[in-house]
């Protein structure tokens, strides 16, 4: 089915299609410097960004100053490219992930209507469009989106291969998986070579299929990967012997296999995270892989392919000893694609929308009109300095549900009229319910973020002195100072770096004591608390503070009177 078959059963024509692919861009683009950058992601991996700029260093990223390997550094390299070219700012250090994920949703679209139909790669495109843990993660400045985009830059580059009847066309596509591989690699490590080879070894066992893997392009595909990922690992491996060890030891087998990481979770942790993550479709979930399960004996099944994306993603970090919201990211997008096939099958070429879908929709508009009975449960374990910000959250919160319940209904009203503009009311209602919430959420992010004190000190703190941060190791305030510290007793996340480099740290308490008492020019960063517990044994004035954190110098000096 082609844009013009599209345009015979319902109203969305091509013109129209354009029309919602702009404004959706507008809302996507326009929303990502509403926000101020949070801990931990968002700041960390701005200030390595901002690092790398400033010390003209693109080999080795340092986080606050230190030699930082937890990650390669292609969103890095990208995000500091940003910074050259717009500068610095929030919604630039965003910029990778945004692009990353709105040009997923294209792909998606694309993908589905080379190995479905024109009107099931659009439904699908639809679907992740409107996915709540998708809209959420491509405005928030982490690895996991810039991962995905590639990883499924490679499955959506497999599918294409595996099902197109030219042989060049099979062979550039498989050249460009390798390539999307090699990019994944790049952006957060060896997953992104070990999760494809994973799917298609669960896709051949499960379909007894084995000839797939001669239209892999093994040889040339490895090569190709080889020459895009090596050089940086060859040049930073060179000058940091120690790399290796902690790259692929410590950051890859560890972290799956030990809980080093603390980051544990029961093995259900993320079936909450794909109920709400994929909420609007998660009830064609299962007609979908079983659509995928009935087709599985074909030469090549499409739909099968990416069940296995999915159950091998889910399950495998499922297993896992580390655990975070962000690992199950790529499997949304296969998903999507599922329920795209799925939808355009219930629509058939009567453009409507059984009973069951309308019954979904009623009930998404029931729930919605349910939440605002909720509304005095936003504030309860607020801080009482976070009251009057739980307070405006929730008009933003308000302001989502309407979106919610109003097209919701409306996509309602629709199932029977004209299905298609049923689903992408549906889709409509939940993309701005999450791009509402999210964006929102300012509110309550914008005291975390630490923006509001370094906007009041910024400009009082000489150029060219010593900044330390005691026992603390803040996300933000680096990045919104444009200085890194010194980090004073508790390395936190960079103890690699420290080790490499003892020198640019003080690796006990009593050690900065004595370093402040020479320091006759010094800032520190610390917790309340903790300048509550030195003010008797230091010198120390207060410059600033906020609820989090304090930020104090040596006593000014006073003035001999001539």
């Amino acid at each position: 089915m082609q844009f013009g078959q599209i345009r015979q059963s319902s109203a969305l024509h091509p013109g129209k299609i354009l029309l919602l692919v702009i404004i959706y861009a507008l809302l996507w683009f326009g929303t990502l410097n509403y926000r101020h950058l949070i801990p931990s992601d968002e700041g960390r991996y701005a200030e390595i960004a901002r690092e790398m700029l400033v010390t003209g260093d693109w080999i080795t990223p340092r986080y606050n100053g230190y030699k930082y390997f937890e990650k390669p550094p292609l969103q890095a390299w990208a995000t500091a490219g940003a910074f050259q070219v717009f500068g610095i700012g929030d919604w630039q250090a965003r910029l990778w992930t945004a692009l990353t994920g709105f040009l997923t949703i294209l792909l998606v679209g694309f993908t589905g209507a080379r190995i479905y139909n024109a009107r099931a790669g659009w439904l699908a495109a639809v679907v992740l469009a409107s996915s709540p843990m998708w809209v959420i993660s491509g405005h928030f400045n982490s690895l996991d989106m810039g991962l995905s985009a590639f990883l499924v830059a490679a499955l959506c580059s497999l599918l294409t291969a595996q099902t197109s009847h030219n042989k060049n066309s099979c062979r550039n596509w498989m050249w460009a998986c390798w390539v999307f591989m090699a990019l994944a690699t790049l952006s957060k490590g060896v997953i992104g070579a070990a999760i494809p080879a994973m799917v298609c070894i669960a896709y051949s066992l499960s379909t007894l299929d084995w000839k797939i893997w001669t239209r892999l392009r093994l040889f040339s595909g490895s090569i190709l990967f080889l020459a895009i990922t090596a050089p940086w690992f060859v040049l930073v491996a060179q000058r940091d012997p120690q790399f290796l060890e902690f790259f692929f030891i410590h950051e890859h087998l560890q972290r799956f296999t030990q809980d080093a990481h603390s980051r544990t979770g029961p093995i259900y942790y993320f079936v909450p995270l794909l109920l709400i993550g994929l909420l609007p479709w998660i009830l064609q979930v299962p007609g979908s892989i079983a659509q995928a399960w009935s087709e599985r004996r074909r030469e090549f099944s499409a739909g099968w392919l990416l069940a296995c994306w999915f159950g091998v993603i889910f399950a495998f970090f499922s297993v896992s000893r580390s655990k975070l919201p962000g690992y199950i990211i790529p499997v949304f997008p296969a998903l999507a694609l599922l329920i795209g096939n799925r939808l355009d099958r219930l629509l058939g070429h009567t453009n409507i929308m059984a009973f069951p879908w309308k019954l979904q929709t009623i009930g998404f508009t029931i729930l919605g009109c349910a939440g605002f009975l909720f509304l005095d449960a936003i504030g309860k374990q607020a801080r009482p300095d976070e009251i009057e910000a739980y307070a405006q959250y929730t008009y933003w919160v308000i302001a989502a549900l309407v979106a919610l319940v109003s097209f919701s209904a409306y996509a309602a009203w629709q199932s029977k009229r004209n299905g298609i503009q049923s689903v992408v009311s549906f889709a409509c209602g939940f993309f701005l319910c999450a791009i509402i919430a999210g964006t929102g959420h300012e509110t309550l992010g914008r005291a975390v973020s630490g923006i509001d004190l370094v906007e009041r000190v910024k400009t009082t703190i000489p150029e060219k002195v010593n900044f330390y941060s005691v026992r603390l190791l803040d996300h933000t305030v680096p990045f919104y100072l444009g200085r890194p510290m010194i980090m004073v007793e508790s390395p936190d996340e960079l103890e690699f770096g420290v080790n490499q480099e003892p020198d640019l740290w003080i690796p006990t308490l009593d050690a900065f004591i004595n370093r402040w008492q020479e320091d006759q020019t010094a800032y520190a960063l610390m917790v309340p608390e903790q300048f509550d517990a030195l003010k008797g044994q230091l010198p120390m004035q207060e410059v600033d503070r906020d609820s989090r954190r304090m930020i104090v110098k040596h006593p000014d000096t006073p003035k001999v009177a001539q």
